[in-house]
């Protein structure tokens, strides 16, 4: 590993973050939020997502949020789109980057948006040729490439063949996401190595949850085979409103603290990001996820 690596962190925390937590925030607080991560040093911040306020009633006010934030120079704030009709919602805003959606395991795209793998993938092509015509860069999430809490395992082949087809249909970046925080450094690695195999290292991203403390241990393992993306959220916010025990996304404090320790480089400031975490806690009402944020407070 070269001391001098860069890895890209994307701040999911406003998006994934957000959209299981019970506790309705304030447009005015989500737009601070954005504004302070940006504030950090992100070139990336997930902003929000334009599926239906009835699946996901946290997320009601995407325009408003995307409208109200400031836009910092060289950075990113994708939006997700589920369909033909939240791209228009996103792009009738000003996004500029979307990410769509689809599953490796056909038991969670059944349950989570009523269709089969390829009926859902087929839903996303009037995304990626609009977003094509329009020059709006699309990056592509791939669930449950670990384990599924319906199906449990999920071929590596499945996950390989999901993130093939999306890189085809013109996503610039695949995230690989162990949805209900199942994987190890072991099956974590091989799976990476697997969809490598199609797709160029360069386009992957890793999207670990937390939910038995192996978060950390499957990104250093990603990082040892070559992966310079990885997705985290701030406080450790979040989890899957789809997947029951799915605690939240890895913190992104600890993930920066861990990338520094080993002398990777992230760009962002570690002590405005704490300072954000807590604010976030806060405004949440309950303890920071982040093991790091924690021990600033001893």
């Amino acid at each position: 590993m070269t001391i001098a690596d860069f890895v890209r962190i994307v701040e999911v925390g406003p998006r994934d973050g957000l959209q299981n937590e019970k506790a309705i925030i304030s447009v005015s607080d989500k737009i601070a939020l954005i504004n302070q991560l940006s504030g950090c040093g992100f070139k990336t911040v997930e902003a929000t997502s334009f599926v239906s306020p009835k699946w996901v009633p946290q997320l009601a006010d995407a325009a408003e949020v995307f409208t109200g934030i400031d836009k910092f120079p060289g950075v990113s704030y994708p939006v997700l789109v589920p369909n033909l009709q939240g791209y228009e919602r996103a792009r009738a805003v000003g996004a500029t980057e979307v990410a769509i959606f689809g599953a490796a395991s056909e038991a969670f795209s059944q349950k989570n948006i009523n269709a089969s793998i390829d009926e859902s993938i087929e839903r996303f092509i009037p995304v990626l040729e609009q977003a094509k015509t329009d020059g709006v860069k699309v990056r592509g999430y791939v669930s449950t490439v670990l384990g599924c809490p319906y199906q449990g395992n999920v071929p590596v082949s499945d996950v390989v063949r999901v993130s093939k087809r999306l890189f085809e249909l013109g996503c610039y970046e695949i995230s690989l996401g162990d949805t209900i925080g199942i994987g190890t450094p072991k099956n974590a690695r091989a799976m990476l190595v697997a969809v490598a195999g199609e797709i160029p290292m360069a386009s992957l991203a890793v999207h670990f949850h937390d939910t038995r403390g192996q978060a950390l241990a499957n990104i250093l393992a990603c990082l040892e085979e070559g992966v310079r993306v990885v997705d985290s959220a701030v406080s450790g916010t979040g989890g899957c409103p789809y997947a029951k025990g799915a605690s939240g996304n890895v913190a992104t404090e600890d993930v920066v603290y861990m990338l520094e320790g080993i002398g990777m480089q992230t760009g962002i400031q570690l002590d405005k990001l704490i300072d954000t975490g807590r604010w976030l806690s806060q405004l949440l009402g309950r303890e920071t996820g982040s093991k790091v944020n924690r021990a600033s407070t001893t």
